[in-house]
């Protein structure tokens, strides 16, 4: 189906880029009773929207005229949520306004403003910004917007879902009222609707999101790896599909810092995009890219929105994102414009479910598969190397030259084998990737049809158990819980089961397991079957033994019947225990509080505690208050308060360190003051009990 009859100019840039074939929302778009009208559109990433609304507003603009003639004020303003997607926006129309001579003008955060701004008074035809940055140059009356006919609202669900509504509608408030609006959305929710019918006329509604139509020309594969593999699996991918650009998807910056270092250090030409870079940061890697200079890009989602590269093929998920709206976005940017790729998850046993939750809502079938081996990657190579010799073109005089002296010097197989090692040191080298070996989506456990035993000398007597030992064999054989069957512990000993399919890749990883005296090998399967119950031997010669706690067994039938203590009330049926102090003549507390007196906050009266013992039971003797001989030491300092001087007559003379009690023991009330041995000082009025 050719494209609907345009403006010759715009017909004449289409076919410079082989552009024969619309797509189904450039259709809708340039049908012919969508002339003059407001649109509203649902249309998905890649899927050839902005073309489709660069040539609805050219014609519009142009009205026949041969070229839109000199730039003054703008005649058509374009909005997108990041500055990506603006200058992509920017470089399409471009080339598609080539012929008709067009000035555009970008309008970003992160640009200079004032570069900008001079562009603006300068004169143009079209404005391609962010909401943030023209709302910015409207409020400084650098953009002129009175002579504005038409605008267009790219990806309007994204915008609003990053906190654009009032940049949105100050804009569209500021623009004439009889201008064109077009509107575009990878969805439709309610807001985007209700903003469609404030500030749009009549518009017609248009579902172009085309079902898989969207993104029939990308291959989806899911890979099943170990949680450990993921930096190798990426590094296999990308080693294994032969793409031009590839673009890596992880979930933070800090996962983007790791793979990005992680792949340079391999030998890949990488960049990486995250949201702490700056604007120039971000241009040097995209350019890189699209040079040819670097090969792979490390992103974050948010980093990577509205990248438009036209030689990526390939789109690794080393993350798996958080709704199938975010996968789609991730796919969309290969597979565009009628070119084909690959979209390829990496998925951990514990994130199975998860991704086919994702796929199912995306409505997407992927085929599931094992990742590139390094045999499988070697093999390939060769290929690529044999074809890219034989497609070579004819060679010139002084290659051919070159040639004859080389083989004058060494032999043809020689030369080969050194153009073969010249092509393999380019290329990083493949990693070494457990084998799950279940390749394909989770399916209802049915046990296994057939299995290996395997051992590991750990039994009961060290701790053994399913909940411990399932994960530890899955993550030393790399294998998971769905190659695992039957389990069977013993004294000293565990037996169980791995799938036939993943026996042999399993005892290939555990044979490398070195941790202490721990051994996994094969053996032949126990002779009393294989499930997980304890060993007739942990039962034997338990007094209270009657029964297996499970069901009776066989093997302890013959055994007379023990009968179990007669009781009159269930263990847990305890008689209350008396207070403590009923036998020494005390009434339990019961509700009631005590009824002792409180003692209050009165200070201590001064006087020295005579002749009242402690505890009236134990008959312990007062103190009487001559420990020793009576006499202070003198002329020792006691620690950092010690005495300066000496005492006479019972009084102190020195300096001041406390006041003497004036009677033999009692010493001094401050500390510091008073005799080395206990006793010295005053007693304390014991609390009561």
């Amino acid at each position: 189906m050719p494209f609907p009859p345009t403006h010759p100019s715009l017909a004449r840039a289409l076919a410079d880029r082989d552009y024969n074939d619309p797509t189904a929302v450039q259709s809708a778009v340039l049908a012919p009773d969508t002339a003059g009208r407001d649109l509203l559109v649902s249309a998905q990433t890649g899927s050839g929207k902005t073309v489709a609304f660069g040539l609805s507003v050219a014609t519009a603009l142009l009205d026949n005229a041969p070229t839109l003639g000199p730039a003054g004020n703008p005649l058509a303003l374009i909005i997108a949520p990041t500055r990506e997607l603006a200058l992509q926006v920017q470089r399409e129309l471009v080339w598609l306004y080539q012929h008709i001579d067009a000035r555009i003008v970008a309008c970003v955060g992160g640009m200079d403003p004032r570069a900008e701004k001079h562009q603006l008074r300068a004169g143009c035809h079209i404005v391609v910004g962010t909401p943030g940055r023209l709302r910015d140059h409207l409020e400084r009356r650098n953009l002129d917007v009175g002579s504005m006919k038409a605008v267009v609202l790219d990806e309007a669900d994204e915008m609003l879902d990053l906190g654009f509504r009032e940049d949105l509608e100050f804009i569209l408030q500021t623009t004439p009222k009889e201008r064109r609006t077009l509107l575009f959305s990878a969805t439709l929710p309610r807001d985007i609707v209700n903003l469609a019918k404030q500030y749009q006329n009549n518009a017609l509604r248009i579902e172009a999101t085309g079902g898989a139509r969207a993104h029939a020309d990308i291959e989806y594969r899911v890979m099943r790896i170990a949680p450990q593999d993921t930096v190798h699996a990426v590094v296999n991918v990308a080693r294994f599909v032969d793409s031009p650009a590839t673009l890596v998807f992880c979930g933070t910056r800090d996962a983007v810092r790791h793979l990005h270092a992680a792949l340079v250090e391999r030998g890949f030409s990488a960049v990486s995009l995250s949201g702490e870079l700056g604007q120039a940061e971000r241009n040097h890697a995209l350019q890189a890219l699209r040079d040819g200079r670097a090969r792979v890009c490390v992103a974050t989602d948010v980093a990577a929105r509205g990248i438009d590269l036209p030689n990526l093929g390939l789109v690794i998920h080393a993350d798996l994102p958080n709704d199938a709206e975010t996968l789609q976005h991730r796919s969309g940017r290969t597979g565009r414009a009628g070119r084909k790729g690959v979209s390829v998850l990496l998925v951990s046993p514990k994130n199975h479910r998860r991704a086919e939750r994702l796929l199912g809502e995306a409505n997407i079938k992927a085929s599931w598969v094992n990742p590139p081996t390094p045999d499988a990657i070697r093999q390939i190579d060769n290929e690529r190397l044999l074809q890219s010799i034989m497609s070579a073109e004819a060679s010139e005089p002084e290659d051919l030259a070159l040639a004859k002296q080389l083989l004058q010097h060494r032999s043809p197989e020689d030369i080969a084998a050194a153009l073969v090692h010249i092509h393999r040191a380019r290329l990083p080298a493949p990693e070494d990737i457990i084998d799950t070996g279940m390749p394909g989506p989770r399916e209802p456990q049915t046990g296994l049809a057939s299995a290996v035993w395997f051992r590991l000398n750990v039994g009961r007597q060290r701790k053994a158990d399913p909940k411990w030992l399932i994960p530890e064999i899955c993550r030393q054989g790399g294998v998971t819980k769905r190659a695992i069957g039957a389990i069977r512990i013993f004294d000293e000993e565990t037996k169980f089961e791995i799938d036939t399919d993943a026996a042999e890749a399993f005892a290939a990883n555990v044979a490398k397991v070195t941790k202490g005296d721990i051994f996994i090998g094969k053996t032949d399967a126990p002779a009393d079957g294989g499930h997980v119950r304890r060993t007739p031997s942990s039962y034997a010669g338990k007094k209270d033994w009657k029964a297996h706690p499970k069901g009776g067994r066989d093997d302890k039938a013959s055994e007379p019947a023990r009968s179990e203590p007669a009781r009159d009330k269930p263990r847990w049926e305890k008689k209350p225990k008396p207070h403590s102090n009923e036998r020494q003549g005390h009434k339990p507390h019961g509700d009631k509080a005590h009824d002792h007196k409180p003692q209050g906050d009165k200070a201590h009266s001064g006087k020295p505690y005579e002749a009242k013992p402690h505890h009236k039971p134990h008959g312990h003797k007062p103190y009487e208050g001559k420990p020793h001989d009576g006499k202070p030491r003198d002329g020792k300092p006691y620690g950092k308060a010690g005495f300066g001087g000496k005492f006479k007559a019972g009084k102190y003379t020195g300096k001041p360190g406390g006041k003497p009690s004036g009677k033999p023991g009692g010493g001094f009330q401050k500390p510091g003051g008073g005799f080395q041995k206990p006793g010295g000082g005053f007693q304390k009025r014991p609390k009561p009990r």
